[in-house]
C-alpha cells in the first residue's frame, strides 16, 4: 500500500471503502469513456442524473483521480442542493484534498460538513479529519480542540477511544506536557483494562523519552510490561523492553541494560531483536550467539527470499544510490513480486505505485507519457519507484525506516514523526510511527532487508 492507516485507526481504510466498492482497471475505463461522451459544446460536464455522478466520482476516488471525482462532487453540490448525498459529497470534498495534501482546503470543507450535517456519519467523520487536518498543519491546539470537541458530541462515536489518544499527541506536539499527562490519566481512567490504556501509556513513555526523563520512561515501561496487554495496541513487548534497556543505558545501568535487550530474542522476524543485537554489541557484549542464530535462520527461511527483476533493480535502483535489497525488501511486501498486483487503495505493481505518485517522477525516471496500467510494467514501476525512494531517502537523511514509513505512511507523517524522534535513532523513531498498520510495515520491510543483507551482496548475488 502506498498510504495507510493511522492510530485513529482505519480512517484511510474508511476512505475509500465508505465511497463503495473497489473499483478496478476495467470499470475506471468505462466511466472515462462515458464522461468523454457527457460534456457540452464548451467541454464542461454536464448536469447528469445524482446517482450517475455519485457512481462516477465513486470509481475516481477508488483509483486516486481526485479532480475528476471533485468534478462529480461539485455537480452534487451545486445542482442538487437538498440531496441527501450531499454530506458524502462535501466529506468526498474534504478527503480528496486531504490526500492531496491541500489541507487548509480540506479543513474548509470538512468545517461546511461538520457545521450542516453533523448528527450524520459523514459529519462525525468530517469531524475527525478536521482534526487530522490540524495535526498536519502543524496546529496542534486546534487539533486537542476538535478531538476535544468530538468527546463531547459523541461520547459512544466510534472515534471515541482514537480522539482521547490524539488529544494527548497533540497536547504533546504543542509543547503542553502537563495537559498530555493530564489526558493520559484521564485515558486511562476512562478505558481501564483495555487497549486504548495501554495506547495512552504508549504515549507517555514516547513523550518521556523525547523529553529525556530517563526514570519516567524506566517506570512507564515497567507498568506497560506488567499489564503485558499488548495485542491489537499500538504497544509492542520486545518494543517496549527496548526502550526500558535503553533508559538503562541512559541511566548509567549497562548490565542491566545488556540483559534487557538480550531479552528480545534474534530472528528474521524480529525488527527490535537486530537493533538489540548491536547494542549489546556497542555495550562490549557478546553478540557471537545471536549473530550465529540470525544467520542460521535466514539460511533456512532463503526460498522466502529470492531475487527478481534483479536487471531491472541494478539499473534503476543502484544507479541512484539505493541499495536494491531494500527496494526488494519493499517489493516482497508490497505486492510478492507480482506485476499485476492491485491494492485497494489503488496502488498498481511491484512496487504498488499509485498513479498520483507515478505522475510526479515519470519524466524524471525517463517516460514522458504514462497511463496508470504501464504501473504493471516491472521496468517503468522499477524505474519510478526507485526514483521516489531515492527522493525519500534524501529527504530523511538516509534513515531507511523513515522511508519505508513514508513511502506506507506518507511523508507529512514521517516528518512529524521525525520531530517527535528524540534522539533520531532507528528504535526512537519507529516507536514515534502513529500508525498501527504502518509501523507493522516498517517492522517487516526492515526485517526483510535484514535477511536480504544476510543472504545477497549489493549486487543481489548470494553470498
Amino acid at each position: 500500500m502506498k498510504k495507510a492507516f493511522i492510530l485513529f485507526a482505519f480512517l484511510f481504510l474508511f476512505s475509500f471503502q465508505a465511497f463503495g466498492q473497489v473499483y478496478n482497471d476495467a470499470t475506471l475505463s468505462r466511466v472515462i469513456s462515458l464522461d468523454k461522451l457527457s460534456v457540452d459544446v464548451s467541454g464542461n460536464l454536464r448536469t447528469l442524473p445524482v446517482k450517475d455522478h455519485m457512481y462516477r466520482a465513486d470509481v475516481y476516488m477508488s483509483n486516486r483521480q481526485f479532480s475528476n471525482a471533485r468534478e462529480h462532487w461539485n455537480k452534487v453540490l451545486t445542482q442538487y442542493p437538498n440531496e441527501p448525498n450531499i454530506p458524502k459529497a462535501l466529506f468526498g470534498m474534504g478527503r480528496s484534498n486531504m490526500w492531496e495534501r491541500n489541507y487548509d482546503v480540506a479543513v474548509s470543507w470538512f468545517d461546511k460538513l461538520v457545521k450542516n450535517h453533523l448528527s450524520t456519519s459523514w459529519g462525525q467523520e468530517g469531524l475527525a479529519y478536521k482534526g487530522a487536518c490540524f495535526v498536519r498543519l502543524g496546529k496542534n491546539l486546534e487539533a486537542a480542540q476538535t478531538y476535544q470537541q468530538y468527546t463531547v458530541m459523541f461520547p459512544y462515536g466510534k472515534r471515541i477511544e482514537s480522539s482521547f489518544l490524539n488529544i494527548i499527541d497533540a497536547y504533546r506536539e504543542a509543547s503542553r506536557y502537563d495537559d498530555a499527562n493530564a489526558w493520559v490519566d484521564k485515558t486511562r481512567k476512562k478505558f481501564n483494562g483495555t487497549t486504548t490504556e495501554v495506547n495512552a501509556l504508549h504515549a507517555r513513555l514516547r513523550m518521556e523519552i523525547y523529553r529525556s526523563n530517563w526514570n519516567e520512561v524506566l517506570r512507564t515501561a515497567n507498568e506497560l510490561l506488567r499489564l503485558n496487554n499488548f495485542k491489537g495496541t499500538m504497544a509492542f513487548e520486545y518494543e517496549v523492553k527496548y526502550l526500558k534497556a535503553y533508559a538503562l543505558e541512559k541511566l548509567g545501568n549497562r548490565t542491566q541494560a545488556v540483559s534487557t535487550y538480550t531479552a528480545i530474542p534474534a530472528s528474521p522476524t524480529s525488527y527490535y531483536g537486530g537493533l538489540a543485537t548491536e547494542r549489546i554489541s556497542a555495550l562490549g557484549g557478546s553478540t557471537v550467539y545471536r549473530n550465529r542464530q540470525m544467520k542460521n535462520a535466514s539460511r533456512r527461511v532463503a526460498r522466502l527470499y529470492p531475487v527478481r527483476f534483479r536487471a531491472e533493480l541494478l539499473r534503476y535502483s543502484k544507479s541512484r544510490g539505493i541499495d536494491p535489497r531494500f527496494v526488494l525488501a519493499i517489493m516482497k511486501q508490497e505486492s510478492s513480486f507480482r506485476p499485476k498486483a492491485k491494492s485497494f487503495a489503488a496502488a498498481r505493481g511491484l512496487l504498488q505505485l499509485t498513479y498520483d505518485t507515478a505522475l510526479k517522477y515519470n519524466k524524471e525516471a525517463g517516460f514522458n507519457k504514462i497511463s496508470g496500467t504501464d504501473l504493471y510494467r516491472p521496468n517503468v514501476n522499477i524505474a519510478i519507484g526507485s526514483v521516489y525512494i531515492a527522493k525519500l531517502k534524501n529527504q530523511f537523511g538516509g534513515l531507511y525506516e523513515a522511508i519505508a514509513a513514508s513511502y506506507n505512511g506518507g511523508e507529512d507523517n514521517v516528518t512529524r514523526w521525525l520531530n517527535r524522534s528524540n534522539p533520531k535513532k532507528e528504535a526512537i523513531f519507529t516507536s514515534e510511527v502513529g500508525f498501527s498498520e504502518t509501523k507493522k510495515y516498517v517492522f517487516k520491510v526492515m526485517s526483510n532487508y535484514r535477511v536480504y543483507q544476510e543472504l545477497y551482496t549489493e549486487n543481489l548475488l548470494r553470498k
